[in-house]
């Protein structure tokens, strides 16, 4: 029987990631709650910055836009496992899965673009702090956003694109939402080739995201070196701050990606955990610690706190 005989025509897929859950309200009240958590802190770093005309600057302006990045890359597959969880709805129309697979994978790569920009701004700010109001104004941080979302989004095109021709033989998703591998598993032809050839560009966006933020580290500590002690400190603060964001997001990248195209094994739990914790980890942890570690975010949300709290 050929292939085309025996596919069949998908216009739901079944989600079936959570089947062998023993606790799925707990799990699921847990992934609400992160989520709520993740996108109220964003929500309230975009307020910060939009409201306060002394935070429009270059380095506000890319936290800011890591906090949108943050709100769409988990808001592309946390919904979706909490309905299935909490409220039992575990399917998901054809199309609304294509486009949760582009929102997803287009997060995915916009966290590492939006980091290593980051990077560039600290190496700007610490290595030639005279011309860095020069070098990076609000209009060209304006397009290089504009550009690395244009960008990422030509990019991801090609993962629905590779999978809307593909014939299926089952409308059953393995994992918890909508990404390529668990839509190219319900097709009828065998997917690693298109494993590989999207491991090949996700290496490609984490290598070389991954390699220009350690060069830009590099040339700052350096740098840091010649440095006054007063000095150091700063640049520590500033450093550790996008070092964690650096972190959360890399390490589960690197494993489930790449790892896993060089002979690392992963049991579907353990990608299923690391795939939750990819979506959810890096957007509950970046807002907190700019909002913590950056002093005019964290004055101004101190500033606003204490005028509630003199109301109450």
């Amino acid at each position: 029987m050929s292939l085309q005989n025996a596919s069949i025509n998908v216009t739901h897929f079944i989600i079936g990631g959570f089947d062998t859950l023993s606790r799925p309200i707990a799990v699921g009240v847990a992934i609400l709650i992160t989520y709520l958590l993740a996108v109220l802190a964003n929500m309230a770093n975009i307020m910060f910055i939009i409201s306060d005309k002394s935070l429009h600057k270059p380095m506000y302006l890319l936290i800011c836009n890591l906090a949108v990045v943050d709100i769409v890359y988990t808001s592309s597959s946390s919904p979706t496992m909490i309905g299935v969880l909490l409220a039992g709805v575990n399917t998901i129309s054809y199309v609304e899965c294509l486009i949760q697979m582009f929102v997803f994978h287009l997060g995915t790569a916009m966290e590492s673009f939006v980091l290593a920009v980051m990077a560039l701004d600290r190496f700007i700010a610490i290595i030639y702090p005279f011309q860095y109001h020069s070098y990076l104004t609000n209009t060209r941080v304006f397009l290089l956003t504009f550009i690395v979302w244009f960008v990422n989004g030509f990019f991801m095109c090609y993962l629905p694109a590779t999978a809307v021709p593909l014939p299926h033989c089952s409308s059953r998703l393995r994992y918890t939402f909508c990404d390529f591998a668990a839509v190219l598993r319900t097709t009828c032809v065998n997917p690693e080739k298109y494993f590989n050839e999207a491991a090949t560009i996700a290496f490609f966006i984490l290598f070389f995201t991954f390699v220009f933020i350690c060069l830009s580290y590099c040339g700052i500590l350096l740098f840091v070196k010649l440095s006054s002690n007063n000095e150091k400190k700063k640049m520590g603060s500033t450093l550790v701050s996008h070092l964690i964001c650096v972190i959360v997001h890399y390490c589960p990248a690197f494993v489930r990606i790449i790892f896993t195209r060089f002979g690392v094994v992963l049991t579907l739990e353990e990608r299923q955990g690391l795939l939750i914790g990819a979506v959810l980890g890096p957007c509950l942890v970046n807002p907190f610690v700019y909002c913590l570690r950056t002093k005019k975010i964290k004055r101004k949300f101190f500033k606003i706190f204490k005028k509630f709290h003199t109301y109450d």
